[in-house]
């Protein structure tokens, strides 16, 4: 070849790199063959193996295979097997979301789920699926006569968030799964602030699992990306990867690689979250700018003995309601130094947001006032910092804001 050549042309690809120590990269957009026969059959779908990115991807895949086993680490199927499941990558977790969604939910049927959800989810369910002629019921899943009600009449899918963002409230998994059996409605959980370190929905009778897997999964604020996780089932597969493929909201080979190395962390870093969240939440239950704190971890929230069966511990998400309102946060989030204030959550770093003008801003007032979200409410995911200096920042701004 001629210099031009040489350099537009790859050079053959090397198979001992496939004995990498840590998963590489496969930053391609499309993957070439000799044998159009080959390319037909994949295509169809008669051979499995890489089309092209947007479909699927070698470092996506591995990401999606590790989340998947580590959804199902020690649970087993009926027959007593270990628990295959099948996971699948997004560009981030309203992606994975809508999917969702959107695989189990038609025009003319119904969702069944709470009102203290996510803003995005919120508006999702609200602005976007509602005029599609998909209908929202938004109830307190607390009152299980209730939701039955609902699931008897047209639903397709139960939605459940536990812990909710942001008040922490919590559900009883195993409850409403057995209620939804028996409807024949399946029932998704939105697990993000639990991870399945914490929290196994599946175990608990859920048919599938979703995340921002932006937040504790990666754990480094470094990389947005959203997983569905659920029982293998051709159908349902097929549906899936068709949404994915044709909306084109798939991950990428980076944030995929990104959120692989990220996972190598997560069971020492949920530790040390956990451990700090309580120690945070302890001290600003005694202190007196705080009217109220939201941690499922303190023996008064009224989720505490659920919490203490369903999951393994009690997170790092914490929310509390200063006594001045959105005056005393304002202050408050002011006069923070190691503490961030930011959206998101579940970095290594403690991020503090204000949600009734921030995560949930595009939720209608009234209906954020309903789920408890009020002006004087914060919210906090707690990061690996010393103890210690958490609480001398947050003892120095709540003083601030009394």
């Amino acid at each position: 070849m001629r210099p031009a050549s040489l350099c537009v042309h790859e050079p053959h690809a090397d198979p001992e790199w496939l004995h990498a120590h840590i998963t590489p990269i496969a930053a391609t957009t499309t993957y070439a063959y000799e044998d159009p026969e080959h390319l037909r059959q994949l295509f169809t779908g008669e051979r499995s193996g890489y089309v092209y990115s947007r479909w699927s991807n070698p470092t996506v895949v591995a990401a999606e295979e590790k989340l998947a086993t580590l959804e199902a680490c020690g649970l087993c199927d009926d027959q007593g097997q270990p628990l295959r499941l099948k996971a699948r990558l997004f560009g981030s977790g309203m992606a994975a979301i809508s999917t969702l969604m959107l695989a189990f939910v038609g025009p003319g049927r119904k969702i069944v789920t709470q009102h203290n959800l996510y803003g995005g989810s919120h508006e999702l369910l609200l602005q976007v699926l509602r005029p599609l002629g998909i209908d929202v019921v938004m109830l307190h899943l607390k009152d299980l006569a209730q939701v039955e009600r609902e699931l008897q009449q047209n639903a397709a899918l139960l939605y459940v968030e536990t812990p909710s963002n942001p008040t922490l409230e919590c559900y009883d998994l195993a409850s409403l799964a057995a209620l939804a059996r028996s409807c024949g409605v399946p029932m998704a959980v939105d697990n993000t602030f639990a991870t399945p370190l914490l929290q196994q929905p599946l175990a608990c009778g859920a048919n599938a699992v979703v995340y921002s897997a932006t937040k504790f999964l990666n754990g480094h604020g470094n990389a947005v990306t959203g997983a569905l996780i659920f029982h293998p089932n051709e159908e349902l597969e097929k549906r899936v990867f068709m949404l994915a493929k044709l909306l084109g909201n798939n991950s990428n080979a980076f944030e995929a690689w990104l959120l692989l190395n990220g996972l190598k962390t997560l069971a020492v870093r949920m530790e040390r979250h956990c451990r700090n969240a309580l120690q945070v939440a302890t001290l600003l239950h005694r202190h007196p700018a705080v009217q109220r704190v939201y941690y499922p971890g303190l023996p008064d929230h009224p989720d505490h003995p659920l919490v203490r069966r369903q999951m393994k511990d009690f997170g790092a998400m914490i929310s509390f309601e200063l006594r001045g309102g959105w005056s005393a946060a304002r202050k408050f989030l002011q006069r923070l130094r190691l503490c961030r204030m930011a959206v998101s959550l579940g970095t290594t770093d403690t991020l503090v947001q204000h949600p009734a003008s921030m995560s949930h801003a595009g939720v209608d007032p009234d209906l954020r006032r309903a789920a408890g979200i009020t002006d004087g409410l914060v919210r906090m995911s707690v990061g690996l910092e010393d103890a210690n200096d958490l609480a001398e920042d947050l003892t120095q701004a709540l003083n601030a804001a009394e």
